[in-house]
């Protein structure tokens, strides 16, 4: 797919819960797990309450109530036991059990209304039982219990028959409400049984639902959050590793398929925008090469053209000046003049050659990088121009200046050049006066030549640099006007920058800097001449 074709977009049918994020997600989970254990809570409450409930029944009313019956039954026997024995002897001491008996009967009774209050069928079986023992107190025991001591009590052996028949109809009541009790006692422990079971069940099914809650809860998050990010990692490191063919895949909640979507959208973008940078790359390597190839031609011919122009350049200035001697001052004026005009023109032409020849040179014959001693360089430099400065009676100074690596040809072409400008572009009305500064800066070593020349406007800063570029005649001051271009060349070849800089008054500051070698040992700046 080339760059700004379209993507087209699958289109997914999906159900409403497909719009939903992660948070929605969680906030649904999250409330049906909180609603579902607020039902099994509520259960395992009431399951509690009940098996409570029914365990203070069976502890506080069915068992108190199932034992008192028996004690009421102990009392009544005991009076019976009592009254008979006092019946046939007539001995005091059988009259205690009986009076125990009707203390016990009473307190039995008394804990037996308190127990089966709201229990009619409990209450009604206590009143029957009751009714038959005073039905049996009344005509056998009260009576009795009267008679006098010493002597059996004739109405005992009157009413025994009588009185075994009433006391066993008690005996029949007392079974029945205490048969009845038992029952109740029963199924109260049937009861607190099936709670307990069922308690035991509802907390066993709390326990698996806690359980099958927080597998769904991992299960969920490691299929709609774990793993929607770890293939959307995984997808992202193979697009940062390089493959910007890999789609990145969406999936999950909303908002993590529109994360996904939207990386995809910018590895899209990114992978159109580095096919167009890819073409264009390819269109500048192209480029580059056909300039370079340009470049090599031109200098080669730049080089052969100089070159070869040389001795027919030669010969040309060798006969006019030859035609100036022997025929000057034979002719008249005009021819003179142009004489004058074609040796003149010839040595400017062997000139411009000459400056064109090293220009084509700098970087392709001089090669020889090594240290060179910036100090001696520029001594000599100063000895080369010897004639012109003390002509000018220029003064210069410098700091003192370090070792760098390059070509000393090359840098010596440079520091000619600058000096010769420094010297040549001097103000008529002050004498010249020239200083060499130096400093480190971020591994580079900053150098300017600073005079107080004639200065150059700003907005030349530029083209001064230009071969052939000339802001001046050539009859107010001489040169090729390639001198600043050589210098451009040579400072970029050592992998340096070249330009105009301010000075805050009159003159010229030109700065150039350099790879820092050696280290130098700064002082500061001495007179030289």
């Amino acid at each position: 797919m080339t760059a700004g074709q379209a993507h087209p977009e699958p289109v997914v049918r999906r159900g409403a819960t497909a719009h939903w994020a992660t948070r929605r997600w969680l906030q649904v989970s999250v409330s049906c797990a909180l609603v579902l254990l607020a039902v099994l809570s509520g259960l395992g409450v009431w399951t509690l309450s009940r098996a409570t409930s029914i365990t203070d029944n069976l502890v506080n009313t069915r068992s108190p109530s199932l034992t008192n019956s028996v004690r009421l039954e102990i009392a009544l026997v005991n009076q019976e036991t009592g009254i008979r024995g006092y019946g046939l002897t007539g001995q005091k001491e059988f009259l205690q059990p009986y009076r125990q008996g009707l203390t016990d009967e009473k307190t039995a009774v008394d804990r037996l209304r308190q127990l089966l209050a709201g229990n009619t069928r409990g209450q009604a079986d206590l009143e029957t039982v009751l009714d038959r023992a005073r039905t049996w107190q009344e005509r056998i025991a009260t009576p009795v219990s009267q008679a006098p001591a010493g002597a059996p009590v004739p109405l005992a052996t009157d009413r025994a028959t009588e009185g075994k028949a009433a006391f066993d109809h008690l005996r029949q009541a007392m079974t029945a409400q205490q048969d009845r009790l038992l029952d109740a006692r029963t199924s109260a422990v049937s009861d607190l049984r099936n709670a307990q079971r069922l308690r035991n069940w509802i907390f066993a099914a709390i326990a698996l639902v806690i359980v099958l809650m927080a597998v769904a809860a991992f299960e969920g998050l490691r299929r709609g959050v774990t793993d929607p990010l770890a293939r959307l990692s995984h997808d992202a490191s193979q697009v940062t590793g390089g493959d910007f063919t890999h789609a990145i895949a969406a999936s999950g909640p909303a908002d993590l398929r529109q994360l996904g979507t939207d990386i995809e959208s910018m590895r899209r973008r990114l992978a159109d925008e580095l096919a167009v940078s890819e073409e264009q790359r390819s269109l500048l390597d192209e480029q580059a090469l056909d300039l370079k190839r340009s470049n090599e031609e031109l200098e080669q011919f730049a080089y052969i053209a100089s070159h070869d122009l040389q001795e027919p350049l030669r010969k040309v200035s060798s006969f006019t000046q030859l035609l100036q001697r022997r025929y000057g001052g034979h002719l008249d004026a005009r021819a003179d003049q142009y004489i004058s005009y074609a040796v003149d023109g010839a040595n400017r032409m062997q000139v411009l050659i000459n400056d064109l020849l090293a220009f084509s040179r700098i970087g392709r014959v001089h090669n020889n990088d090594g240290p060179v001693d910036l100090n001696a360089l520029v001594d000599k430099t100063l000895d080369t121009l010897s004639l012109s400065i003390e002509e000018s009676g220029a003064r210069i100074t410098r700091d003192d200046l370090p070792t760098v690596t390059g070509d000393a040809t090359q840098l010596g072409m440079l520091w000619q050049n600058l000096i010769a400008n420094a010297v040549k572009f001097r103000a008529p009305d002050r004498t010249p006066d020239i200083h060499i500064a130096v400093s480190r800066e971020a591994g580079m070593w900053n150098f300017s030549v600073t005079d107080n020349g004639i200065g150059i406007d700003p907005e030349y800063a530029d083209r001064i640099f230009v071969i052939f570029q000339r802001l001046h005649t050539k009859d107010s001051y001489p040169g090729s006007g390639i001198g600043l271009a050589m210098c451009k060349k040579i400072v970029e070849y050592h992998d340096g920058t070249i330009a105009l800089r301010p000075t805050g008054g009159p003159g010229t500051r030109i700065a150039f800097t350099l790879p820092a070698g050696t280290p130098a040992v700064e002082g500061s700046g001495s007179p030289v001449r």
